[in-house]
This record gives structure tokens, C-alpha cells and sequence, in this order.
């Protein structure tokens, strides 16, 4: 199996400002991202950023960067001009790793890869088991559920299913979602061109175009729980007692 890891990146950040080039025990966390996703079966590893501090900051890692627009308002966005710009195939798998995420697990990548490549589904996702019962009403915590056949059916922020006969079941039909995708190439120019849908714009997850316009996704249970990402200053801190504890 031949996949393509693609790592948008950006400086601008509401809550963390130049959150890629920050600094965690040495070395910047795009650099560490770069490093899990180049310890994955990957065959190549691509770098798309619209700033050049973030291509220097990679000089010395064994990572592509491909230069992008700065008109772009999403990753995907930013992934779809990377398939044009490389001239992929419409079969090439290109998975989407986010650029704060540097505790990310390599097995990940290579499950969601696997995932996509031995089905029929243009995309594909991870996600986890809920831990908690707190995290079922958590809005920063995205749920999804799925088919028999492992399909999502739907992703929300709200708790979902709702336990009508309040049999404290509701966490043993919902994951937590992960937010790694793997698509075929040929598959992200069109989803870029898809107008969004009023689930996407009430929930804010922009994965719920893909549904609404009735396209499946692939979900599978990851391996393993990776660590949070980094959306804040908090979460900064975090990844660098993780580092620390060893």
C-alpha cells in the first residue's frame, strides 16, 4: 500500500499565534509533527504552508514543502491545491495529518490509510472509545456514530445517540472522533467544490459536507488513544510535560 502524508500548516492562529513554529524542547512543533508522520509507512511526507518561516524551520528534515496560497480557509482547501500542485493521481491516497498534532502515533496514519485502501468509500477517519460520561456532553469533544457496515453516520458535538429510556447506554453506540483523514486524491477537488451544507454550518465540522452531500466515510476504531493537539497555550504546556515525563 502507497499513501502520500500531506501536513497543512499555518501561521495564523486566533489562540496560539504561530502555533507551528512553537517551540517544544528544541524544536518546533511542526518539525515534530513532521517527525511522526515520516516514522509512519508514508512514501512521501509534504509539508503545504503559505509561509516561508515554516518551510526554513524544516530545512533539515527529510519532508517535501510545497509553497501554497494564503487565500485558503481551511486545510482541506490548502490539501487540494498540494493534489493539484504534485499532479497525484485520482487514485493516490493522501492522508491529512494536522500540522498540531505532534504526539500523533504512526500507527494511526498507516490504520486510516489501510482503512481507506481496502474499501470502497472515497474517505476515511479514526476515532476511539468515550472514556468518560462528561465527555458525551462535552462540546469540544466531537462525537460520532456509525453503521453496521462502518460507516459514520453522523458527526455532533452534541451527545449523540440520544438514550430515550435513559439506560446509560448511550456511550457504548458513540466514538470519540479523531481528526486524521485519509482520501483518494481524486476525491478532495471534489469535495473542495461542494457548497456546505446547514449541518456543517450549525455544528462547525466541516466532515459533515461529505455526508450531506451523501458521500460515505469509512470510520475505524484506532489502536490506540493518541494525545490531545494543540489549540492553546494550555495545550502547549501540556505536550511539553508529556515530553518531559519521558
Amino acid at each position: 500500500m502507497s499513501f502520500i502524508v500531506v501536513i497543512p500548516a499555518r501561521m495564523q492562529s486566533t489562540r496560539l499565534p504561530g502555533k507551528p513554529l512553537a517551540d517544544i524542547h528544541g524544536k518546533s512543533m511542526i518539525e515534530r509533527v513532521a517527525e511522526q508522520a515520516l516514522k509512519s509507512g508514508a512514501e512521501r511526507v509534504v509539508v503545504a504552508t503559505d509561509d516561508h518561516r515554516i518551510g526554513d524551520a524544516l530545512a533539515h528534515c527529510p519532508v517535501e514543502i510545497c509553497l501554497t496560497g494564503s487565500h485558503h480557509e481551511s486545510g482541506t482547501e490548502r490539501l487540494a491545491e498540494v493534489v493539484t500542485r504534485l499532479q497525484l493521481a485520482p487514485d493516490d491516497i493522501v492522508v491529512n495529518v494536522q500540522g498540531d498534532e505532534p504526539l500523533l502515533p504512526p500507527a494511526l496514519i498507516n490504520e486510516v490509510a489501510a482503512l481507506l485502501a481496502t474499501g470502497d468509500a472515497p474517505m476515511a477517519t479514526l476515532a476511539t472509545p468515550l472514556l468518560r460520561a462528561d465527555e458525551l456532553t462535552d462540546p469540544n469533544v466531537v462525537k460520532v456514530v456509525h453503521s453496521l457496515q462502518g460507516r459514520a453516520l453522523y458527526f455532533s458535538r452534541a451527545p449523540i445517540p440520544f438514550d430515550r429510556d435513559d439506560n446509560n447506554t448511550a456511550l457504548d453506540h458513540c466514538l470519540r472522533h479523531i481528526g486524521i483523514y485519509a482520501y483518494r486524491a481524486g476525491f478532495i477537488s471534489r469535495y473542495v467544490a461542494l457548497p456546505a451544507g446547514p449541518l456543517e454550518q450549525l455544528e462547525k465540522l466541516e466532515q459533515l459536507r461529505v455526508l450531506w452531500h451523501g458521500e460515505p466515510i469509512a470510520l475505524g476504531v484506532a489502536s490506540e488513544v493518541p494525545p490531545a493537539g494543540v489549540d492553546t497555550p494550555a495545550d502547549l504546556e501540556a505536550v511539553r510535560r508529556h515530553l518531559a515525563a519521558g
